[in-house]
Formats: C-alpha cells, structure tokens, sequence
C-alpha cells in the first residue's frame, strides 16, 4: 500500500503526458485527479498506521551501490515525519489539481500541465519517503527538473524561460552544497543511511555537524527561493 501512494500519481503524470492525445483533455483531468484522491485516501491510512498508532514502515527493494566502503539501496521510510508532510503534499496537491480544472479550462495545453503537476507531486513524496540521503538527492533533482518545466510551461514567452534558467541555475548553488555536504556525511559517518547517521550524530564532532548542517541548508534555501537566491522570482 505505501509504495502505492507514490505510483498513483505516477501513473496520473504517465497517462497525461503519453496518452493525452487520446484520452483528450478531460480524460486527462479525470485520471490525475483520481489518481491523487487515491493516493489522498491511501495516505490518511498510513497516517493512522504510522503517525498515530506509531508503527513506522521500511521498505527495501534492492541494492543501488555495494562496493567494499559505500552501500546504498533503494528503500523508503514512512515514519511520523514522513507521513505527516506526505499527507500535506498530497492533500494540496489534490485540491491544486481539482481548482486547475476550472483556472486553466480555456488553456490549449492542459494535458502537458497536469503532466507536469502530477510528476511534480511524485518526487515531492519520494523526497520525503526516502530512505537515505542518495534516494533523496533522486527525488530532489527530479522536483528540480519538473519545476523548471513548470515555471517554462509558457515556453513561447522570453520571460518565462529566463526565469526557468535562472531558478535552475539557482538550484544548481544548492545542489552544490548538497552534494559537498553528501561527501562529508560519508567522511564523518561512513554512510549516507539516515538510521545510522541519526544515532551516531550525538558522538560526533560538533563543528563537523555544524559545517554539515550549513551545507543541507544551503540546498533547502536554494530550493526553496529564501533570501539571496531568489532572484528569478521577480522575472517570473
């Protein structure tokens, strides 16, 4: 079931960028919806399972990277964290889809745009439901990817695609300090797994964390336009 609240949107964004043609526009609309109210119903169960009666869930599917000093799988964590911001992601992913039904009515692209959206939800939920910091890094590039398609969704319009080039030129400086503060955690830590990380933080070096905790946050205010690396906001 838990996998499933990932796939359904997925699946939303498949069908209306692949078949939108022939499902036609308000075939379209019909299964990115569904497929969100699905994942919305799927999502309050977890949050009963997991964020009230307290029974975390981790899956793992295979191996990623096995080598003598670095093991990395595919595997998700659905916690309390993770299911209380997946239950805010999809609940407002779903109701943003249900209102663009009638806000973009009159737009000759609707199949491309739900594509995006629906895509965009996805990665939103791999991001939070991942269990290591490499399957995340998976889900944040992907939300930058469909961000750029989205705010370029006007592509005939100059402003638009300077805006997009520039947000994800922007991402690139967080993607920076992501990636430097993935190698550190490896240095520090000898893993990128989040169980092992979080219980051996209280032992480690506070300055090492510190340094750490900068660079993860040069990422999140990079993706998340704060102060200093705004600046394609107002050219949007």
């Amino acid at each position: 079931m838990y996998l499933s609240i990932l796939i359904f949107p997925l699946l939303g964004s498949f069908a209306a960028g692949f078949l939108g043609r022939k499902i036609g526009v308000t075939g379209s609309h019909f299964i990115t919806c569904f497929c969100l109210i699905i994942s919305s119903i799927l999502i309050t169960i977890a949050f009963y399972e997991v964020g009230i009666c307290g029974s975390p869930v981790s899956i793992y599917l295979f191996k990623w990277v096995d080598s003598d000093f670095l093991s990395i799988s595919w595997e998700f964590l659905f916690d309390q964290l993770t299911v209380s911001l997946s239950l805010a992601v999809i609940y407002c992913s779903t109701l943003i889809h249900i209102y663009s039904v009638d806000y973009l009515s009159s737009d000759p692209h609707n199949q491309r745009f739900f594509a995006y959206l629906s895509l965009f939800t996805f990665f939103m939920l791999f991001l939070v439901s991942a269990g290591n910091y490499f399957v995340m890094f998976v889900g944040w590039e992907g939300i930058g990817v469909v961000s750029y398609l989205l705010i370029n969704f006007y592509f005939t319009r100059i402003q638009s695609n300077k805006a997009a080039i520039l947000a994800l030129t922007m991402n690139r400086v967080g993607d920076y300090g992501l990636s430097v503060a993935f190698f550190a955690l490896f240095a520090v830590f000898g893993s990128l797994n989040y169980a092992t990380i979080f219980s051996l933080a209280p032992y480690m070096n506070e300055t090492a964390i510190t340094i750490i905790s900068l660079l993860l946050l040069t990422g999140a205010a990079a993706k998340s336009a704060q102060l200093g690396l705004h600046s394609w906001l107002p050219g949007f």
